[in-house]
């Protein structure tokens, strides 16, 4: 009766001896995770402008949507300039200005403390620096790179996403891909075909000069 009481005891430490090592390796994962991210930010910060091709993809089979798209953006600070589904946002880090050719419209806007200003193609980069539980995933090889996978759970229930994938060139510490997945089954996936940094700007790179679309209609939304 002793042995068979030891024996069920023996399993039960057993058992919890891997749920702490299995714990263990989970937080190993998470600490790894976050400091590659954390390489990549400190990166991101280091360059003095990024230039950006992407690709963009967004796919819910429920809804039977599958849409593709291409863009480029180029940053600087708070200064950017994005292209993307025929409309031009630039932001001279005071104002945004969206550019829409097919109305021959532009609003502008000013830049303020509004959680939607903070939504710059930027945060493409650094969204992943707090708010998220981190773990480490898969690896790939993608034309002779190797790009880490890293997976991101909002901490917040309110997030209407459900997991992000973050693949990082290791090799540069630099972003190759993100794929978020939405709980409502939405799958967006952005794909950086080119990323080159501290490029020669045009000193009027950020400045808009509305002498450019003179049959345009302004529309100043503050």
């Amino acid at each position: 009766m002793k042995k068979i009481i030891t024996n069920i005891m023996m399993k039960r430490i057993i058992g919890l001896l891997l749920i702490i090592f299995s714990f263990s390796a989970q937080a190993q994962d998470a600490e790894k995770a976050k400091a590659l991210l954390d390489k990549v930010s400190a990166k991101v910060k280091s360059y003095k402008n990024i230039q950006i091709d992407f690709k963009y993809s967004l796919k819910n089979l429920k809804e039977n949507v599958n849409q593709e798209s291409k863009g480029n953006v180029t940053l600087s600070g708070n200064q950017y300039v994005l292209n993307f589904m025929g409309v031009t946002k630039l932001c001279d880090g005071k104002k945004l200005y969206s550019i829409v050719p097919e109305d021959e419209e532009i609003s502008i806007s000013n830049i303020g403390g509004k959680e939607e200003d903070n939504d710059t193609p930027a945060k493409m980069l650094t969204f992943f620096s707090k708010g998220f539980k981190y773990a480490w995933d898969i690896t790939q090889n993608v034309k002779g790179k190797k790009i880490q996978y890293l997976k991101l759970t909002p901490i917040s229930s309110k997030d209407e996403r459900k997991q992000i994938l973050v693949g990082v060139d290791v090799a540069t510490n630099q972003i190759y891909k993100t794929i978020s997945v939405a709980k409502n089954g939405t799958e967006i996936t952005l794909t950086v075909n080119s990323f080159k940094t501290n490029q020669t700007l045009p000193k009027n790179q950020f400045t808009f000069a509305q002498s450019k679309y003179p049959k345009y209609y302004i529309n100043k939304l503050d």
